[in-house]
């Protein structure tokens, strides 16, 4: 139940693509999903539209490959890293567009769906990653020009595009035990920096996309205060529980026993000389200011040994139309609102009313190591603290409400060590399955260029 098709760590609810990781090491959209609130220097032109490119039977405007330059831009600016010279940036934007509308057709062609419910997550998570509510959401879209069903379409595109992704790559990728023995075997004959394992727990101290100076000095300022606090020795997962805007707080801020080479290279350099326990920070990242605390590191062999487990339990009610997923949702609220208030027990409704295997065990999930659900399950799940429970959610199962009961750091198996050297090399695997498949799905493509200077 809830097997995870692809391993992707979303910066926006369950929107996801495969490039450019940012960070915090999560996997980022191709596109901005959220008002970045910083001019470009490019700007969108004026003049009379017309058509650049088109797909199929699909154009492509020069209002729509500026807009999207220009948002390009911004996310570059933000992250520091370099803007290219305009006519590089306009010619890769361009071919990212023809990628997205190819992909775009082939996902309505083949019946992938999105539900309002789901892009109704997707938008709170906007706004909680912006620290602002819906509503406060809106209004800077539309001051910055952007229509609300505009934005929503634009999530709905993208969550579109991640389950066409999931589906269609999910098959191409295979693991097989003589790759999983010859990657043990490598890794304790040939151990190296790269194999190195850091657990690594941080108090992210977020800045919204469209802060002005004051707005981020005053952030600023603010972690570095808790880093003065955590240097001082007060506990740090007080801190995260108090101060941090990341959702791997729930789990005291832990972002898990990994090999270097899956963190943040920012991340890395600044604990590379820090002994278990130091803290060190606050870094500024496009995410904000992090204040990190080194919790374990071994240099060997490169495998990993322990995991962060979570034992969390669910009620999950199936729906088939949007006015049964209405329904589903506002009966999980009701539940969620009576086991708040001690008028129901949790076990006893997923029981009697959860449609899942689990029911007969009171809804309960057992301890699951990372990655073992689906990511719009597992991103709210690592969200909560022992005993909270969610809000209803939505995955490619149903709607769910979750509660986390307990947390533990668990030794491996040498089982489930090769299952976590399988699904590292799956990881790697995937992205070139992608990448081969993203370049099938545009070369079946019909694309005619309308203006030469787009080639």
């Amino acid at each position: 139940m809830l097997q995870r098709c692809l391993v992707l760590i979303l910066a926006v609810a369950a929107v996801a693509a495969f490039p450019t990781v940012n960070a915090q090491g999560m996997r980022l959209p191709s596109g901005s999903l959220a008002p970045t609130g910083r001019g470009p220097s490019v700007a969108v032109q004026e003049q009379a539209d017309f058509i650049i490119a088109v797909v199929n039977s699909e154009p492509i405007t020069n209002h729509e490959l500026q807009l999207k330059a220009a948002r390009a831009e911004a996310q570059l600016n933000q992250r520091g890293a370099a803007v290219p010279p305009m006519r590089e940036l306009l010619r890769y934007v361009l071919e990212q567009l023809i990628n997205e509308k190819a992909q775009l057709q082939l996902a309505r062609d083949t019946g992938v769906r999105v539900d309002d419910l789901a892009v109704d997550q997707a938008e709170e998570a906007v706004a909680r990653q912006n620290q602002i509510d819906v509503p406060e959401l809106r209004r800077r879209l539309a001051a910055d020009g952007m229509t609300l069903s505009g934005f929503r379409e634009d999530l709905r595109n993208q969550l579109m595009l991640t389950r066409l992704r999931e589906r269609e790559v999910e098959g191409r990728v295979r693991v097989s035990d003589l790759e999983v023995d010859q990657y043990i075997r490598e890794q304790k004959t040939n151990p190296d920096v790269a194999s190195s394992q850091i657990n690594i727990a941080q108090v992210l101290v977020a800045v919204p996309d469209n802060a002005n100076e004051a707005q981020i000095k005053a952030l600023e300022a603010r972690a570095r205060r808790v880093y003065e606090r955590a240097k001082a020795g007060e506990d740090f997962v007080a801190l995260v529980n108090e101060y941090s805007d990341s959702s791997d707080r729930g789990n005291g801020g832990q972002l898990g026993l990994r090999t270097v080479d899956r963190y943040p290279p920012l991340f890395v350099e600044a604990t590379q000389g820090l002994s278990v326990g130091a803290i060190t920070g606050p870094l500024r990242s496009g995410a904000g200011f992090h204040i990190l605390k080194l919790i374990e590191k071994s240099v060997g062999d490169g495998l990993i040994t322990k995991v962060n487990q979570t034992r969390a339990r669910h009620i999950l009610l199936r729906a088939s139309t949007q006015v049964a997923e209405d329904a589903a949702k506002t009966r999980l609220a009701d539940y969620r609102r009576r086991i708040q208030s001690g008028q129901a027990d949790f076990a006893a409704l997923a029981k009697e009313h959860s449609q899942d295997g689990s029911a007969s065990a009171g809804g309960d999930l057992g301890w699951a190591n990372p990655g073992q659900f689906v990511p719009e399950f597992e991103d709210v799940m690592n969200a909560l603290a022992p005993g909270e429970i969610s809000q209803p959610l939505a995955s490619r199962f149903g709607l769910h409400l979750i509660q986390v009961l307990e947390r533990r750091e668990q030794a491996l198996t040498a089982r489930e060590q090769r299952e976590v050297v399988r699904n590292i090399l799956r990881e790697k695997k995937l992205e070139d399955a992608y990448e081969s498949w993203a370049q099938e799905v545009r070369g079946r493509a019909y694309v005619e260029f309308r203006d030469a200077s787009a080639r």
